[in-house]
């Protein structure tokens, strides 16, 4: 949509369309892109070649990531592996641990909101005869430390519960968790993938024996990501997923994504230098944009913890509209990128998975919106957002009330171009 046809005046200085879905994904910092360029480019060698300076230079690249990935979580350099990304350190860390202990015992606790990455990989073990407890949360999304307790028991050999939620942002308490799987000698993995980069991650502090993180959480490349696997205290015994060469300690083989993962250390270096004060920044924003909302509205809630003692990623904000679809409402706003839910599940007309286990019903479920600030949104966009959510609610509530029906989909600005910016 270009400026003159946007129904609400465009300051200066904002471009649209608005990209406000950095839970999905974030765009590349440029500062990455520029530590990635050389090893696209003329430092073109393969990681594994140990007989000529291509290979030996693209070996240290690798190896100085690897440190700068430990240095974001607290760990060694030798205690990270390469993947393609979380969902792959997700499945090599649940069914690594699992293959590998089978023999002391079958039973895994998860919790409901986790990502699908996580509960798929939970009914495939279920398939091969693991049995899995998943534990409800409460209506504000976290998960009670003590039924995590409760749920541990002789046969349990692992929990995994994520750090921070990708739909409403809610950081569960996960040192606390820690601490009882460390205490009950079981095994403890987290998927961090919307967390490593935006809060504070100590795998030590926080006693965590495994971590999933993905770079196009954090302004780094997609199709790269690493898993954190304790070596010590205690040493974390896994299957590798990938045979064939036995790169990353055996544990992930394949030729290593040598730009992907040199972008991945630099994001992570660039986030361990400005996590705290891009933190302030998004929380800021992120209340500036729920205030304005609402302010113009009546009848809206937000999912999740909020509030004192930050239970939430600074930049997520998750809010119901009761009486509009959410599908069409983004039609409505359709100069700014926001989600329904889950990236890998936008697709689906099945309510969230992740509402549904804080207790909304369907209606509400489908009437929720996603924003997900990040590193280069502005105050005015901002502004420019809350402008036209509430417009569109608004627009859509009339329609709704004059018809008796949610009209899922329909264009409320008939004039637009479509498949325009």
């Amino acid at each position: 949509m270009s400026r003159a046809q946007s129904p609400i005046e465009v300051p200066e200085g904002v471009h649209l369309p608005i990209y406000m879905d950095n839970q999905a994904t974030c765009p590349l910092d440029p500062r990455v892109l520029e530590a990635m360029m050389p090893f696209l480019t003329t430092r073109f060698g393969n990681a594994a070649s140990r007989s000529h300076s291509f290979g030996w230079e693209a070996e240290q690249a690798v190896e100085a990531a690897r440190e700068q990935v430990a240095q974001l979580i607290g760990a060694a350099a030798r205690e990270i592996v390469f993947t393609s990304g979380a969902t792959e350190s997700n499945n090599l860390a649940i069914k690594g641990v699992a293959e590998a202990n089978r023999k002391r015992g079958n039973h895994i606790v998860t919790q409901a909101t986790e990502h699908k990455a996580v509960l798929d990989v939970r009914r495939r073990l279920e398939d091969f005869g693991f049995r899995v407890t998943c534990l409800p949360v409460k209506p504000d999304g976290l998960v009670d430390p003590e039924e995590v307790k409760r749920a541990v028991c002789a046969e349990t050999i692992l929990v995994s519960v994520m750090a921070a939620n990708n739909e409403i942002g809610v950081l569960q308490p996960i040192r606390a968790i820690g601490r009882i799987c460390r205490e009950k000698g079981v095994l403890f993995h987290t998927d961090a993938a919307q967390a490593v980069g935006k809060v504070p991650m100590d795998v030590n502090a926080d006693a965590i024996d495994m971590l999933s993180l993905s770079g196009h959480k954090m302004y780094g490349p997609k199709g790269v990501g690493a898993l954190y696997v304790r070596r010590s205290g205690p040493r974390v015994a896994i299957v590798g997923r990938i045979d064939g060469g036995g790169h990353e300690r055996g544990l992930r083989s394949g030729t290593l994504n040598v730009p992907g993962i040199v972008g991945l250390g630099k994001a992570c270096a660039l986030a361990q230098e400005e996590m705290e004060e891009e933190g302030r920044r998004l929380r800021t924003l992120r209340d500036r944009l729920r205030a304005k909302i609402e302010s113009g509205l009546e009848d809206v809630r937000v999912n999740g913890a909020i509030g004192p003692g930050e239970q939430r990623l600074p930049g997520n904000l998750n809010m119901s509209f009761p009486g509009v679809e959410a599908e069409a409402l983004m039609m409505a706003v359709s100069d700014v990128a926001l989600s329904s839910g889950s990236a890998c599940t936008s697709a689906s007309r099945e309510p969230s998975h992740v509402l549904r286990a804080l207790g909304l019903d369907d209606d509400t479920a489908h009437s929720s919106i996603r924003f997900g600030l990040g590193r280069f949104n502005t105050e005015a966009e901002v502004d420019y957002v809350a402008a036209r959510v509430v417009s569109g609610v608004k627009k859509l509530r009339a329609l709704a009330a004059q018809t008796g029906v949610v009209k899922t989909g329909m264009d409320l600005e008939p004039e637009r171009v479509r498949g325009r910016g």
